[in-house]
């Protein structure tokens, strides 16, 4: 159940704004193993007039940026995993937004599962509730055999 926050910089357009989530949920999905339909995404635009690196607004660089945060539950993914989804996270959104300045940046938040959750529920709980739910089948077939 990853929640994908993605600030870019310049204005909104309605199909880049649907591209980038498409492109998102896609990538969460083959890298980090994640279900498209729990996967969240918000885009927010910001201008360049109002995105400062290093002091300098990014009009005046003449660059674009992003910033990609994506919450995973903690322990769901490896350091590999993790690794892989930051190259080609940065390389989807280079390619995608072009002429990206280099701090452009991608933060992964492992989230402990206590904490993080949807619906009301936890994702602890969530487990606990299968984890239950497969000693119980497992149990119930030697009763019967």
């Amino acid at each position: 159940m990853p929640g994908i926050m993605l600030k870019i910089s310049g204005r909104e357009t309605h199909d880049q704004t649907v591209s980038f989530a498409d492109e998102l949920t896609s990538l969460a999905c083959s890298v980090l193993n994640k279900e498209a339909s729990q996967t969240m995404v918000i885009i927010q635009f910001v201008p360049h007039e109002q995105w400062f690196i290093g002091r300098r607004s990014l009009a005046e660089l003449g660059k674009n940026s992003f910033r990609l945060e994506v919450t995973i539950t903690d322990e769901t993914n490896t350091k590999s995993q993790k690794a892989q989804f930051h190259r080609d996270a940065f390389e989807l959104l280079s390619r995608m937004l072009g002429n990206v300045h280099p701090h452009s940046n991608v933060h992964i938040i492992d989230c402990r599962a206590t904490a993080y959750g949807y619906g009301g529920i936890t994702q602890e709980y969530r487990y606990q509730r299968a984890i239950y739910a497969e000693v119980k089948a497992v149990a119930e077939r030697k009763v019967q055999s």
